[in-house]
């Protein structure tokens, strides 16, 4: 079931777009909780460094303790410890406090809640009796007065960190900023102040809440919206499978598959899928017709032959030893044509043997009453075989149709070698020009088999040159007769 449902390329498609969305989605709702957290912890970061900062000016101008402005604030956490980490103020109705590394809430307390230790402090720490008005405000020991003696120096730097506060039985969560201030005569103190953290942990949570709901739904919906959409763009290819199978099944090369008016990789593919079934269509119906033209091609010589030896058996005398050899030989020799063109048409390699085109060329014409050859040596490379009987059947076709001469000639025109056979004969109409390449053509019907061929020289001539890589054209000799030209390509 499993390999049924994602075979199909709608359903690959809609899971390939749906993890895509998700993993985006997934990447991009991450960046956001970052980016909105780290947003908002800043913003804590900023108003507790401020609060810090500001109590931290009072305290370096001496101002007293219970006159500290920050400490005030309800909802603000300030701690202030000296350099033995002894509280030395807090602020209202400050309970508990952890993150600031000193979790006493009482002046006079340092690690671990204990009072004071030296005589600058008195043993005031312990009972609170001279330094602890129980306001959460007051100092160690002594008067405020006695703190004014001398100001201190504010520390550029912020320490931050996190932690949590009890105020008025009220817990949460607080970014702490630290500022130290530190006094020639009295050391150094420490000033903790917290901006609460709520905010950020309640934005997180509600846009965390709404991508938990709102991801699925997202999901749903791409999936869903690829699907239809890849169900309509492969809707006209399942109508090109249909019809394919159906061409199939019938065997009608006839028919088309719809081309859908998209114009997109689609409607393409019906265009090339048409091209094919009628390029098939067409080699489909030139086999058949060369089967047939083979057939009726065979057909004479071999009644002939058979009319003549079946004549031979019963009146010995009037047998036509001549004409039977006739008739064999020009079966050999479409026999041989038509096995020449089975191998082309099957793809055979011409191979990549080098030769002489001039030479080959002097060899076929040569001994050839009335034909004149003027031949370059032009190196070419394939078959000497194939090249020959393509010179072979030009120069047969030239001297059934010239008049009184005819023309052979070899040269090199760039990279190509060219062969031209011309005689003074009729020509080629224009109009026959490509006709006459096509097998079992003969222009003039009225001939004689005998003296015009089965019509498969120039077809054997021409797939022989394209399997070179080259070209045969005909066109009008100067003489006024026909000129065939053949190119091949020159051997590097």
């Amino acid at each position: 079931m499993t390999r049924r449902l994602f075979g199909s390329v709608r359903s690959r498609a809609t899971l390939a777009a749906t993890l895509v969305v998700a993993v985006a989605l997934v990447a991009t709702g991450a960046a956001l909780l970052l980016s909105l957290r780290s947003d908002l912890t800043g913003q804590a970061e900023t108003e507790a460094a401020s609060a810090a900062r500001a109590v931290a000016v009072e305290l370096s101008d001496g101002r007293p303790y219970d006159k500290l402005t920050g400490l005030d604030e309800d909802d603000r956490p300030v701690q202030i410890v000296d350099e033995r980490d002894r509280v030395v103020a807090v602020s209202e109705d400050l309970e508990r406090v952890t993150g600031t590394g000193v979790d006493a809430v009482r002046p006079g307390q340092g690690a671990g809640g204990r009072g004071g230790e030296d005589g600058e402090d008195g043993d005031d720490g312990e009972d609170g009796e001279d330094g602890d008005d129980h306001s959460g405000r007051s100092g160690t020991g002594g008067s405020g007065g006695d703190r004014r003696a001398g100001t201190g120096e504010v520390d550029s730097d912020t320490d931050f960190g996190t932690g949590t506060a009890t105020i008025d039985g009220t817990t949460a969560e607080y970014r702490f900023a630290s500022v130290e201030v530190e006094f020639e005569d009295r050391g150094k103190f420490t000033v903790h102040a917290g901006a609460p953290l709520a905010a950020e942990r309640s934005a997180v949570g509600t846009a965390t809440t709404a991508m938990l709901i709102g991801f699925p739904l997202l999901l749903a919906v791409v999936a869903g919206a690829t699907w239809l959409v890849t169900r309509r763009a492969l809707s006209p290819v399942e109508g090109i499978r249909r019809e394919m199978a159906a061409i199939t099944a019938s065997e009608d090369l006839a028919r088309r598959v719809p081309v859908p008016s998209t114009h997109d990789e689609v409607a393409r593919l019906a265009l090339t899928t048409n091209e094919t079934l009628a390029a098939l269509e067409s080699s489909v119906e030139r086999q058949r017709r060369f089967v047939a033209d083979a057939s009726h091609e065979l057909r004479s010589p071999i009644a002939s032959l058979r009319t003549q030896l079946e004549v031979g058996a019963a009146h010995p005398g009037l047998l036509d030893l001549d004409g039977a050899v006739a008739d064999t030989v020009r079966l050999q020799t479409l026999a041989a044509d038509l096995l020449l063109l089975a191998r082309l048409d099957a793809g055979e390699r011409p191979g990549d043997a080098r030769f002489d085109l001039g030479a080959l060329a002097g060899e076929h014409a040569g001994g050839r009453a009335g034909v004149t050859v003027t031949a370059d040596a032009v190196p070419v490379a394939g078959s000497r075989a194939q090249v020959g009987r393509v010179l072979t059947n030009l120069l047969g076709n030239a001297l059934r149709h010239a008049r009184s001469a005819v023309t052979v000639g070899v040269r090199a025109e760039g990279e190509w070698a060219v062969v031209s056979v011309a005689d003074d004969g009729d020509g080629v109409p224009e109009a026959d020009r490509e006709r006459i390449f096509e097998r079992f053509v003969r222009l003039d019907e009225a001939r004689s088999r005998d003296d015009g061929g089965a019509g498969l020289g120039l077809a054997i001539a021409r797939d022989v040159a394209v399997r070179h890589g080259g070209t045969l054209t005909v066109g009008r000799a100067p003489a006024g007769g026909a000129l065939f030209e053949l190119r091949l390509p020159r051997a590097r």
